[in-house]
């Protein structure tokens, strides 16, 4: 393997030569295997881990072993521990969002303080797959099928062209030791389910189906790019920059073939993904507006404009009817379910019967006040956030679900009691807040 490593680092990464590189490393086999092929090529390399703190013994047992290979291969190394768990109640994430932002921004840090030039992680052809499987099962075009990149700004994947059974190998015949993630064997989590059980299975249907899987990127990578060629000319056609807006002339629009298509790739950079919501807004009525994290979209006569969402400007959001998800400003998940499996300041749910759309959020006011679930009594708004202790910025951020005026959920805090279900619930409205 080092030798074809070698070669796929000469023709696709000739710019690692000479470079100062820091590889991502968790004590698994990946990055182990990675740590020794660009050692073994006479790279400048250093390790960096991260010890979440997630896994107890275990977390501090792989903290030791990966001290123990940077002194092995005589490389500077770089350890940080996280409290990740407080890390995710306090930003409203899961677990695995939490350890994703800390390690990619103390990566950055690391990067900016030591000059490094590049960051390198471990991920393989398999990892590519499973991704590959988890965009397809959430509803994706070609571009969020075309794989994990290998070059994203300095981060750098040099594994992906390869199996995990190929590292394996290589691991066994260099008699390599590392360190087995006990939490890779639950399959609480898709990508584990993934791996676990249906791959392999598709692997035994097919052997082939790492080398097709790679064909067939290939061929998703050409057609996206006849795409993005295309769409450089669809994009001189109807749009025209306004001092720092754009506007898309309807009409132009109409008059082409495909129109929800090109929708989509117009508006996908800007994180729209509310296709029936956006399709419907070119003959909508004027004013009529779509929020993504980052911008939102007006119909103003026949122009759509996209603008920066300068939040002094929104006060307030409409959730109409049949509304599955929004992102702003904040991601809210909107589902019928037929249970209550868990209930906490990030989910919440309702007696459906109990509300009346369109829905309304906004920020809260003085002299706000709603009936806290599992009170009887009523609450100023003001009361709760003294109680709570919240900083004037944290009260700032504070945002409203309401119906008809009356407060729903005061979102990330606390449910109103007067809309909560019980014994006479016949549908069940579940909100969930996620990461934005």
């Amino acid at each position: 393997m080092l030798h074809e490593f070698n070669k796929h680092i000469i023709k696709d990464f000739p710019f690692l030569e000479g470079k100062k590189l820091l590889i991502a490393c968790s004590g698994g086999l990946d990055s182990v295997v990675l740590s020794r092929l660009m050692k073994e090529l006479n790279y400048n390399i250093s390790l960096a881990h991260c010890n979440f703190s997630l896994r107890g013994l275990e977390s501090d047992e792989d903290e030791t072993f990966v001290n123990q290979l940077a002194d092995k291969l005589s490389i500077p190394i770089f350890i940080k521990t996280f409290e990740t768990k407080k890390y995710a109640a306090e930003h409203k994430v899961s677990t695995q969002v939490a350890a994703r932002n800390l390690r990619y921004h103390w990566f950055n840090e690391l990067k900016d303080e030591n000059l490094y030039d590049y960051i390198l992680t471990g991920h393989h052809l398999d990892d590519d797959l499973e991704t590959f499987f988890i965009n397809l099962s959430r509803g994706t075009g070609i571009r969020g099928l075309d794989g994990i990149p290998s070059i994203i700004n300095s981060i750098v994947r040099p594994l992906l062209n390869f199996s995990r059974e190929e590292i394996l190998q290589f691991a066994e015949r260099k008699n390599l030791n590392w360190r087995e993630d006990s939490s890779n064997a639950s399959r609480d989590y898709l990508r584990n389910k993934l791996r676990l059980d249906v791959i392999p299975n598709y692997k035994e249907i097919d052997s082939r189906v790492l080398n097709n899987f790679k064909t067939t990127q290939k061929n998703l990578r050409m057609s996206q790019n006849l795409i993005d060629d295309y769409m450089t000319l669809i994009k001189n056609l109807v749009i025209t920059q306004v001092n720092n807006e754009y506007h898309f002339n309807v009409n132009q629009l109409k008059s082409l073939p495909n129109t929800d298509g090109l929708l989509y790739e117009l508006l996908f950079p800007f994180g729209f993904n509310a296709w029936n919501d956006i399709s419907e807004l070119l003959s909508a009525q004027t004013g009529k507006q779509i929020f993504s994290k980052t911008h939102r979209l007006i119909k103003n006569r026949e122009v759509l404009i996209l603008a920066e969402i300068n939040l002094e400007e929104i006060s307030e959001v409409v959730v109409k009817e049949g509304t599955e998800e929004i992102y702003f400003p904040f991601h809210l998940v909107f589902s019928k379910v037929n249970k209550i499996i868990e209930t906490h300041e990030n989910t919440v749910y309702l007696d459906r019967d109990k509300i009346s759309f369109p829905l309304e959020l906004r920020h809260w006011k003085e002299g706000d006040a709603f009936y806290p679930f599992g009170m009887k009594g009523k609450k100023k708004l003001s009361k709760l956030f003294k109680d709570e202790k919240l900083s004037l910025v944290a009260k700032e951020k504070i945002w409203l679900l309401c119906s008809e005026n009356e407060i729903v959920w005061v979102v990330g805090m606390r449910l109103d009691d007067r809309f909560k279900t019980d014994d006479n619930t016949n549908e069940i409205l579940k909100i969930a807040l996620l990461e934005n």
